[in-house]
C-alpha cells in the first residue's frame, strides 16, 4: 500500500513515479481519499522536478480511466477528433467540421464552453436559436451515422480526475507545466473515444504557449501520448500573435464562419482550416494525399455541400437555420463603434491578447465559469498585420451593448503598433508534428 507523503518525497527528490504509484494517486484523489493539500504538494513538486514521458503517459491514462471512456464503435468509419489549445478569434471548428464532414470524415465532437476571451464552440452554436447542446448517447451516434457530424456538450463524467486536478492547479499556480497541460488535454481527448486526433497547438501573445519552443515541446508530448494510447495523432503548430480571421466574439465569429463556408473566408482562417482539414482527412483515409484532400475541400466549398453540412448540423440539433441564409438574424449589439487610426503607417502589431481582453470586457467571454456570455458583442478588425493605413482609417469596430465605450476604444487602440516601413508577416503554420 502506497502513502501519498512518500510519493511527494520521491518526486521532490526527482524520482520517477511508477504506473502503480500514479494510478494510486489519481484514483485516491478522485475518490476523495487524498486531500487537496497533498495533491497540491505533488503538483508543485512536478512543476519543480518534472516528469519523464513514461510518467506523463501513465498520468494521462490514469486520468482518462478515472471516469467514462466513450465507445464510438457504433459509428461507421474512422472517427477523427480535433482540439485547439485556444486562441483569439478561433472559430476554426465552425468552418472545419462542416467541411470535413461534407468530405466524408465522421466527426463525433464533444466540446466545452469557453473560459476567457470568447465563448467556446458550444456557446457559438447557441447563436442558432434552439440549438440543443445536450444529446443523449443514442442521439449522438445516430446523428453522426446519418449526417457524419454531431457536436454536443462534454459529459460530466469524462476524465473527472482532470476536472478536480485542474481546479486545484488553477488556484495553486501549477497550470503552466508541459506535463500537466499535455496530460490534461489528452486525457479528455482519449476519453472521448475517437480513433485519431488532430491538435492545433497555437503559439503567440493570444495563446497559452508564448514561444515556439514551448509550443513544440507541448506538441511532441501530446503526439507521443496519443501514439502510446494507440491513437494516430498529429499536431499542427499555428501562429496566434494576432487574432485569427477578422472577428473576435460569438455571433460575429459565427457570421464569419458562414461567410467562410460560402467561399469568402479570411486568408489566415482558411489556411488553418485547410491545414487541419487535410490532416483529418488523411487520418480518416478519405483522402490519399495532401493534394487530394485540398481538392476535396475546394469542391465541397464551391458546390455548397460544406454550407449545407452546417445547416444539417444545426437543424438536426433543433436549431433554427434562418441565420445561415440571413446572418442579420444572429444576435446584434446595440452599438457599432469605430476605432480610427491616429497616424499613417503599416500595422506592425495587432496584439491578440489585448483584443481578446477587450472582447471579454465587453461581455463576449468569461472571467469565471459562472459568467454569462453576451453573444452579440465583440471586435471586428478592419486592418491586420502588414496592412497600410492612413490617419483616420477605421482599424476596427467595437460591437458593444455599453452606452459609454471610450475606455474600451482606448484599450483596443493599445493593441496596435505601427511602422513607417513595410512589415513582413510571420508564417501562419510553423510546423506539423506526427
Amino acid at each position: 500500500m502506497f502513502r501519498m507523503v512518500d510519493l511527494i518525497e520521491k518526486k521532490k527528490a526527482y524520482g520517477e513515479l511508477t504506473k502503480e504509484e500514479i494510478n494510486f494517486m489519481v484514483s485516491g484523489y478522485t475518490n476523495g481519499e487524498i486531500p487537496d493539500y497533498q495533491m497540491s504538494a505533488m503538483l508543485m513538486a512536478v512543476c519543480f522536478c518534472g516528469m519523464n514521458m513514461n510518467e506523463i503517459i501513465s498520468l494521462t491514462l490514469a486520468m482518462r480511466d478515472s471516469g467514462d471512456v466513450l465507445d464510438l464503435s457504433k459509428i461507421e468509419g474512422i472517427k477523427v477528433d480535433k482540439h485547439s489549445t485556444g486562441g483569439v478569434g478561433d472559430k476554426t471548428s465552425l468552418v472545419l467540421i462542416p467541411i470535413v464532414a461534407a468530405c466524408g470524415v465522421p466527426v463525433a465532437k464533444m466540446s466545452g464552453r469557453g473560459l476567457g476571451h470568447t465563448g467556446g464552440t458550444i456557446d457559438k452554436l447557441e447563436c442558432f436559436e434552439g440549438f440543443d447542446t445536450a444529446l443523449s448517447a443514442e442521439e449522438f451516434f445516430n446523428q453522426v451515422n446519418q449526417y457524419k457530424v454531431a457536436i454536443t456538450g462534454q459529459s460530466g463524467n469524462l476524465a473527472p480526475a482532470d476536472k478536480h486536478m485542474y481546479a486545484l492547479r488553477d488556484v495553486t499556480g501549477t497550470v503552466n507545466h508541459i506535463a500537466l497541460i499535455a496530460s490534461s488535454i489528452m486525457s479528455k481527448k482519449l476519453a472521448a473515444g475517437c480513433d485519431a486526433i488532430v491538435l492545433d497547438v497555437t503559439v503567440g501573445t493570444g495563446a497559452f504557449m508564448k514561444t515556439k519552443e514551448m509550443a513544440e515541446q507541448l506538441a511532441h508530448c501530446m503526439v507521443n501520448i496519443g501514439k502510446a494510447a494507440g491513437k494516430e495523432t498529429v499536431a499542427v503548430i499555428s501562429d496566434m500573435n494576432e487574432p485569427l480571421g477578422c472577428t473576435v466574439g460569438n455571433a460575429i465569429e459565427v457570421k464569419e464562419a458562414i461567410d467562410a463556408l460560402k467561399g469568402n473566408g479570411p486568408k489566415d482562417l482558411m489556411e488553418v482550416v485547410y491545414t487541419l482539414g487535410t490532416q483529418m482527412m488523411l487520418l480518416s483515409k478519405v483522402a490519399d494525399c495532401e493534394q487530394d484532400a485540398r481538392k476535396k475541400i475546394d469542391e465541397v466549398i464551391e458546390n455548397g455541400q460544406a454550407l449545407e453540412k452546417l445547416r444539417q448540423l444545426v437543424t438536426a440539433q433543433n436549431g433554427s437555420d434562418i441565420a445561415i441564409d440571413h446572418p442579420e438574424n444572429l444576435p446584434q449589439a446595440k452599438h457599432l463603434v469605430p476605432l480610427h487610426a491616429k497616424r499613417d503607417g503599416f500595422v506592425e502589431k495587432c496584439d491578440a491578447l489585448r483584443v481578446g481582453i477587450v472582447s471579454m470586457k465587453l461581455g463576449g467571454g468569461r472571467k469565471s465559469k459562472t459568467d454569462t456570455v453576451d453573444l452579440a458583442v465583440g471586435v471586428t478588425l478592419c486592418k491586420k498585420i502588414g496592412d497600410f493605413v492612413k490617419k483616420g482609417d477605421i482599424l476596427a469596430y467595437l460591437h458593444s451593448n455599453f452606452e459609454e465605450n471610450d475606455e474600451m476604444l482606448s484599450e483596443l487602440e493599445q493593441a496596435f503598433d505601427f511602422s513607417d516601413n513595410p512589415v513582413e508577416c510571420e508564417p501562419l503554420i510553423y510546423k506539423i508534428i506526427s
